[in-house]
């Protein structure tokens, strides 16, 4: 199951890059999360009894966590890879336990081991590399840096998502959560579709390569990942799940070379070695913990 999941997320990333060809970032994500939707929905109703109750006083909190850790995420991540490649992106995500550890230490005032510093040190570094040496061409270079700076805003939205949504999971299992701000988060969407009325043509001439990468990314690399995620996260420990993450950002970028014949610079290399090593040194304390 964690490596189909691993593999479903690994290729979101390249996807993304395949629907950007028919579609602006906006309407990517809008037709994303209207596949996600009609299936989460029917999920609703076809299993109701798996998911918490929903109470009252969490729909606007549950709608904000969508709004910013789900809408802005997905809104920013898609506007970032008009300009990078889907490998470089996927760097600067997996960087999103880092940015966890730095929020928690701020906002929620857990304590940072000397440990886990370095790890958010050398991750740092290494999107830094990524986001300003990574790619080949000075002609490209500012809007390349505006993209990596775009993918990094929405790590940080998924980073905020995670940390924000600690009080609710006090009352919501994580994948009723995960559910409910998908669908509510949806709702922000709403407004593009009237400020844009470029979409039904850009819909109707969509070529069948970015049909088959919506729905992709809506069924597979959403749904069925997340339901995975979090089917595996029942049977075994979070310590062994998330060392499957550690594969997506090398697989995506192999997938991303293949297809698009991105090229993979020294410096790309560099930055993402060094965000894999602070993923690691970050969640070796947890793992010890866990264990």
């Amino acid at each position: 199951m964690m490596i189909i999941c691993v593999v479903v997320w690994a290729f979101a990333f390249p996807f993304i890059k395949i629907g950007l060809n028919d579609l602006s970032f906006t309407n990517l994500t809008i037709m994303r999360f209207f596949v996600v939707c009609i299936v989460l929905i029917a999920i609703l109703l076809l299993q109701p009894k798996r998911f918490s109750k929903l109470y009252k006083k969490d729909i606007v909190p549950i709608f904000m966590l969508g709004f910013f850790g789900v809408m802005v995420y997905h809104l920013g991540l898609n506007y970032g890879e008009q300009y990078i490649s889907p490998g470089a992106a996927s760097l600067i995500i997996a960087t999103i336990p880092v940015l966890v550890v730095i929020m928690a230490f701020i906002f929620l005032k857990e304590k940072i081991t000397s440990k886990k510093l370095l790890g958010v040190i050398i991750a740092l570094c290494g999107v830094i590399i990524i986001s300003v040496f990574g790619t080949y061409g000075a002609s490209i270079e500012i809007n390349y840096i505006y993209g990596a700076l775009t993918v990094f805003i929405a790590a940080v939205m998924g980073a905020v998502y995670t940390i924000a949504g600690k009080k609710l999971l006090e009352r919501y299992t994580a994948l009723s959560l995960t559910v409910y701000a998908m669908l509510f988060g949806s709702v922000a969407l709403i407004p593009l579709l009237f400020l844009n009325p470029f979409i039904t043509d850009q819909v109707a001439t969509m070529s069948a390569y970015s049909w088959f990468a919506i729905v992709f990314l809506g069924v597979f690399s959403t749904v069925i990942g997340y339901v995975l995620w979090y089917v595996g996260l029942e049977i075994k420990s979070t310590s062994e799940v998330s060392v499957y993450l550690y594969a997506i950002p090398v697989l995506s970028t192999i997938i991303s070379y293949f297809l698009f014949d991105d090229k993979i610079t020294k410096f790309f290399v560099l930055g993402g070695i060094l965000v894999i090593i602070g993923l690691v040194l970050v969640n070796m304390n947890n793992r010890q913990k866990i264990d």
